[in-house]
């Protein structure tokens, strides 16, 4: 019998431990035990595989039948909303609802900007209105508690009591927040919770559990999930690294049933038909249909000077005769590929400095390379001799669009990358947020506020969700990008969404060294946003796949010139 469930594990020599998903997906191992009278059900475990088949059963006829689905329109809404709802509705809010509502458990895949909040908000309000369920449980990002928080105000006639769940749940609380980190160490309090009232949840960011029974966050929302009445995932970006990534997350909302009917909908690689099945499974609002100004994205490819490129060629293995010397240093720093993403913007990041936010300092003007000095020295003194070709150019856009009165906003993964260019953007005030900012709201008001700040610094890993730039910045830069392609989705829109101007410019640049990994990069992103643009039939995603070269800024700039350019910025400044 263990055979016939593989993804389960022994724990003893009589017992089998595997999780509700796996057991699910071949429960149709059962028929075949030949003692069917020594098996037992705890009640418990009955009720709730009874539920989550006949919820399985109910999306596979979804899929079978799409079009005899109920039909909601704006009256039905209204009067599934009940009396105590007051917040407006854009009409794809409505059409959300009332896909959501035609199903059991669902997934809205709207972009960032649609209002998934309201709209998740909106069907608890229809479960409560009907009775089926009193409480909510929301999983989210603790940069989007305020919207949650807020919405709860704006959206009910008497809002609910809302609470961002503390040492312990508040079973005072109607709607209780909690991050996903808080999940795996409060299970037990937060299953008392839920099974103290008819309960739904929902996972805001919804890829955050993208690992699914593999990951502590996904592990910890598997055993949450199937105790719910309800459950409803809410993410723009359901599939950043492929189709597992969706698998785990339709596994949470119809375990033993999710997985199974994506990956037979991707196995032949039709992509247009994928979604064509498993789009009753969920719901999209994109980015043309919020009515938004198109906006530019491109990539500018730029070239090494000599000595970086010798210095990263030594990394990756390819070494010069003065590079033979330094062998083993070499081989120990390239193993990483976080590394070499680093030495694509400047090897010296690589050297460890007296703090982990401490800048590199270039000399202006250069000094010369000599020629009897070790490669790995050099790699040390770099900045000494040679200024970063991103920093130069990102530094020559900034320019350029505080020329013209608009505001940039740089994105780099690493921390020492923002703290280097905060101090070579000094002439531009810069506003800076990073993991360890301890002002971040004061950083962020001041880029919002301050006519003289022209740049904010930052890392999609900290800044790439749950804010909102675009009434102040049309200009972004991207340093460098990892694979992460959802989170790159994700930091696009913090300066594209909702609420634009008709007219409004939005641009967005991408910098990339040529012959580095910077290259390997981009085709990844190219792929996976390629994938996820053709299963969410979303051509603004598959635009992003293939970014329109153009050519760099800064070629012809020499460390003199940027001396020049920053003298008369600060001259300009002084004034």
């Amino acid at each position: 019998m263990a055979a016939r469930f593989p993804g389960g594990g022994p724990r003893g020599r009589l017992t089998l431990e595997l999780s509700l998903d796996d057991f699910l997906v071949g429960i149709d191992a059962l028929a075949d035990w030949p003692y069917p009278e020594t098996v037992v059900w705890a009640d418990e475990l009955i009720t709730l595989v009874g539920g989550v088949l006949d919820d399985a059963d109910q999306a596979e006829q979804q899929l079978l039948s799409p079009g005899q689905a109920e039909v909601w329109d704006d009256s039905a809404v209204d009067a599934a909303l009940g009396l105590t709802w007051r917040a407006d509705l854009t009409e794809f809010q409505r059409r959300d609802i009332a896909r959501l509502l035609s199903l059991q458990h669902g997934a809205n895949f709207s972009v960032p900007g649609a209002g998934k909040t309201r709209v998740g908000l909106a069907v608890y309000a229809a479960m409560r209105e009907c009775g089926e369920v009193r409480r909510l449980l929301v999983v989210s990002p603790k940069s989007a508690y305020e919207a949650w928080l807020t919405e709860s105000e704006l959206c009910f006639k008497e809002p609910p009591i809302t609470a961002v769940m503390g040492k312990n749940p508040d079973f005072r609380a109607e709607i209780l927040i909690v991050n996903y980190e808080r999940l795996d160490k409060a299970l037990a309090s937060l299953a008392s919770w839920l099974r103290g009232a008819p309960s739904m949840i929902i996972l805001d960011e919804a890829h955050r559990m993208k690992l699914g029974a593999q990951g502590t966050y996904g592990s910890a929302c598997m055993a949450l999930g199937p105790l719910a009445r309800r459950r409803l995932i809410l993410t723009g970006t359901p599939a950043p690294n492929g189709a597992r990534d969706l698998e785990n997350l339709l596994s949470f909302v119809w375990p033993g049933h999710g997985r199974r009917v994506v990956t037979q909908a991707v196995a032949g690689g039709d992509l247009a038909h994928a979604s064509s099945v498993l789009r009753p499974l969920f719901t999209r609002t994109t980015k043309s249909e919020l009515g938004l100004p198109p906006f530019e994205t491109r990539i500018r490819r730029l070239k090494m000077p000599e000595l970086h490129r010798e210095v990263y060629d030594a990394l990756v293995g390819r070494f010069t005769s003065r590079a033979e010397a330094s062998r083993d240093d070499f081989d120990a720093l390239g193993k990483a590929m976080l590394r070499l993403l680093m030495a694509a913007t400047s090897p010296a990041l690589l050297i460890e400095g007296e703090s982990r936010y401490e800048p590199l300092t270039y000399q202006v003007p250069p000094l010369e390379i000599p020629q009897n000095e070790s490669l790995y020295s050099l790699m040390r003194n770099l900045p000494a001799h040679e200024l970063s070709p991103k920093y130069k150019e990102a530094l020559k856009i900034v320019a350029t669009n505080a020329a013209m009165g608009r505001k940039t906003l740089v994105w780099t993964t690493f921390v020492r990358s923002i703290s280097t260019m905060e101090s070579l953007f000094s002439a531009y005030q810069p506003a800076v947020v990073h993991g360890g900012t301890p002002d971040r709201e004061d950083q962020i008001r001041r880029f919002r506020e301050d006519p003289d700040c022209y740049v904010l610094l930052s890392n999609p890993a900290t800044l790439g969700e749950g804010i909102s730039l675009h009434h102040v910045c049309h200009d972004a830069v991207y340093v460098d990008r990892d694979f992460m392609a959802g989170r790159f989705l994700q930091s696009l829109d913090r300066i594209h969404r909702l609420g634009l101007a008709p007219d409004t410019q939005t641009r967005v640049t991408v910098l990339a060294v040529e012959g580095t990994i910077d290259e390997a990069v981009a085709m990844r992103l190219e792929e996976k946003l390629e994938f996820m643009g053709r299963i969410l039939d979303d051509p603004s995603v598959q635009q992003l796949a293939d970014l329109e070269d153009e050519p760099s800024g800064a070629a012809g700039m020499d460390m003199a010139d940027v001396r020049a350019l920053l003298s008369h910025v600060s001259a300009v400044a002084g004034h």
